[in-house]
């Protein structure tokens, strides 16, 4: 009969046998730490025994080899509990028993759990003597307290009865916080069943994460054309999964605070002052998480920083609402959908917020796949007023998708400055297989830049210097085209929006979509897109044709935006202008850069027997990447808008320019990086072909699409590469 103990470390131990009745008790923490090697014990046979000797059973010692101890270390740290295969595989390269392997796992969880609580301990205990601390400090308070009225000594019975009911309210939030907050750190490693026996000890009021179900929330950006895979078959979590996301969502927020708060070894220094993760220093450092990195996918994980115009309280609410996140981030979230709320927070703030989410991510182009996620996001507020916002997936609670993405813990944390901005540092630690990326794109995204947290902290500096330019008053009245009036700056501002988030969700490569190649030729084909639209107010009645190409261009970003914002260059590629003047009518600033405004333009038609035609359009530009999105507008509708009147019966199909840096390069601060040099050009139409929606789509319209965007392209590359040379 075996008894194996093996323990990891590398300690002589004592090799003779043990006669006393202890040689069954359990062995010390001692044992655990220093022991590493197999304890067989055998007994010798009834013929081989004196019957006048009375020996104990015998033991002997294997000790595991240096190679041994190290292999199955590395495997601890990717797969703390093999399976009986994983055993076997395991025991036939280090030449063991498979039984011995196994012992081995289970000793070396037992003393990973035990150092676990020993430091578990420590922080209570600190914790403990922290609260005696304050609790003295409030004695010493109550003692000296004095009565507002006469300025006498204060006793507990004169405590009106408001302040009594504000005390007793105050505990009780404070236990809901506690509940919501720590409650699942706190049984961590512990098995479910654990977590159902908890209830009775709970507060009457508190929140029941359990059971608490306030029904799908829909925040879909965009629309639906047609049918997906993983966002559409994933549906809200059953009652036995909600105890493990609260366990999952709290050592996500647990990892999130460590990943944004680290420095070297856990982030090293790379090229040009970026940040790059030490993968062996995170696989040691976090051991408990999502399990190991998927066969096939590839990890981004980056980190990034910057203050901006915004107070915390509002970054909070726009990161836990489904619809305000999909349009600040249009230009990376394509779709999102909250599934469940599992706890709205307490204390009328987001604190403690827990929900389930779907979520598409995309680059500005129709050949990029998307990334799709489902996950958990979690809001805490930190003892020292820091809010934090994390997210990780959940695709272990749902072995059958097939996801070619996954989040480990990313998100933001939040710190309110004394001027009302806020310092957010963003972390972005992802999983994905992006094999099917075409050539012209992979330097771009396998940099990281293309889905990582300097682009999540780029466009919401962006967003929050535009919310804030919509709010701002004292306009300078000394430019002519500038829009004074504080109506009508929201309502075309509201309205440039809208073009801009349709514009966004309309160009990528989503499931929702479905694109049509016209050509088989390379990576700049033509990409075509019909869906109806009907009782819409925000898009004219019929049949929209959609045309969308990603080429690559031999001009620097800036360059290529600032040429394709001005108005003084649009006759060089707009056909549709007809080579007509173009005119700056009605200019809004918003944001520090130049390049970040919204404009009205008047074409002047050449032909005197064409009316004027009035273009709307906003460029926006941050460090990752640029837009130039435009829409014809009606005139009267437009003189409606500049009076402060309901932009949302405006009729619009957006086109533009979606402009990203070819590569990781490194330009000075505030100008866009660039790769080779290069630019990765998208260019995208909307045109009405029919105004009756039941009308069937003729080959003609589309050939006529296909040569106005080919067209549109060789002008752009003619103009732009010969002044550039």
């Amino acid at each position: 009969m075996f008894h194996a103990n093996m323990f990891e470390g590398h300690h002589m131990f004592d090799m003779a046998p043990k006669s006393s009745e202890n040689d069954s008790s359990k062995l010390k923490d001692d044992d655990y730490e220093t022991k590493s090697g197999t304890e067989t014990m055998e007994a010798q046979s009834g013929d081989d025994r004196d019957p006048s000797e009375q020996h104990p059973k015998k033991k002997r010692y294997h000790r595991h080899t240096q190679r041994q101890i190290q292999d199955m270390e590395a495997f601890f740290k990717e797969c703390p509990h093999p399976d009986d295969k994983q055993r076997k595989e395991l025991s036939r390269e280090l030449g063991l028993e498979p039984l011995q392997v196994k012992f081995w796992f289970q000793n070396k969880r037992t003393q990973m759990k035990a150092q676990h609580e020993r430091s578990e301990n420590s922080i209570l205990k600190a914790e403990n003597e922290r609260l005696r601390a304050e609790n003295n400090r409030y004695k010493e308070a109550l003692r000296n307290a004095s009565c507002p009225n006469c300025g006498g000594p204060a006793a507990l019975g004169e405590m009106s009865f408001d302040e009594q009911h504000l005390r007793i309210e105050n505990v009780r939030l404070r236990e809901e916080i506690d509940r919501i907050s720590g409650i699942a750190a706190k049984y961590v490693g512990k098995p479910l069943s654990s977590l159902s026996n908890l209830s009775p000890h709970l507060p009457s009021r508190s929140l029941d994460l359990g059971v608490s179900n306030f029904g799908a929330q829909s925040g879909f950006v965009g629309e639906m054309f047609g049918a997906t895979d993983l966002l559409r078959s994933v549906t809200g979590p059953t009652e036995e999964d909600k105890s493990m996301i609260v366990e999952i969502a709290v050592a996500a927020m647990e990892e999130l605070m460590r990943m944004a708060q680290a420095g070297e070894p856990l982030w090293i220094q790379g090229e040009n002052n970026t940040e790059m993760l030490n993968e062996e220093e995170y696989l040691r450092t976090f051991t408990r998480g999502i399990g190991p990195k998927p066969l096939g996918m590839r990890s981004e994980a980056s980190r990034e920083s910057a203050v901006v115009i915004m107070n915390h309280v509002n970054l909070v609410e726009i990161l836990m609402d489904a619809n305000q996140w999909s349009t600040i981030f249009c230009g990376i979230v394509s779709r999102a959908m909250t599934l469940e709320v599992l706890s709205t927070g307490v204390a009328g703030n987001y604190n403690g917020a827990l929900q389930v989410m779907t979520a598409e991510f995309q680059l500005p182009s129709p050949i990029v796949p998307t990334r799709e996620n489902y996950f958990v996001r979690y809001c805490k507020q930190h003892t020292d007023g820091t809010w934090a916002v994390v997210d990780v997936s959940l695709d272990s609670l749902r072995p059958s998708l097939l996801s070619k993405c996954r989040r480990r813990p990313s998100g933001c944390l939040i710190q309110e400055l004394p001027n009302g901005y806020s310092k957010v540092v963003w972390v972005e630690h992802i999983e994905v297989d992006d094999r099917s990326v075409q050539n012209i794109y992979r330097p771009l995204v396998n940099s990281g830049l293309a889905f990582g947290a300097k682009r999540w902290v780029g466009t919401l500096d962006r967003q929050c210097e535009r919310l804030a330019s919509s709010m701002a008053i004292n306009i300078p009245t000394g430019d002519l085209c500038v829009i004074t009036t504080a109506e009508g700056r929201k309502s075309m501002l509201k309205l440039a929006e809208r073009m801009v988030m349709s514009f966004c969700t309309g160009v990528g490569a989503s499931t929702a979509h479905a694109w049509t190649t016209l050509s088989a030729t390379g990576s700049d084909d033509v990409r075509v897109m019909t869906r109806k639209s009907m009782d819409d107010p925000g898009r004219p009645p019929g049949i929209v044709l959609s045309a969308a190409t990603s080429f690559w261009i031999p001009v620097q970003s800036k360059r290529m935006f600032d040429f394709l914002r001005d108005e003084n260059h649009r006759s060089e590629w707009d056909i549709l202008s007809n080579g007509g003047e173009v005119q700056e009518m009605a200019h809004i600033a918003n944001g520090r850069d130049p390049g970040n405004c919204v404009s009205l333009l008047r074409v002047n038609s050449a032909n005197s027997s064409q009316s004027n035609m009035l273009i709307l359009q906003e460029s926006c530009t941050d460090s990752t990447g640029s837009y130039v999105i435009y829409a014809p507008v009606d005139i009267s509708a437009m003189n409606i808008v500049l009076s402060g009147g309901d932009p949302d019966y405006v009729a619009l199909l957006p086109s533009g320019f979606a402009i990203l840096p070819d590569g990781p390069g490194y330009g000075s601060p505030g100008i866009l990086d660039v790769g080779s040099g290069g630019s990765l050009l998208t260019v995208a139409f909307q045109i009405l072909v029919d105004s009756v929606p039941t009308a069937k789509l003729s080959l003609g319209s589309v050939a006529t699409v296909n040569s106005l965007i080919k067209c549109t392209v060789e002008r752009i590359k003619a103009a732009v590469i010969c002044d550039n040379a």
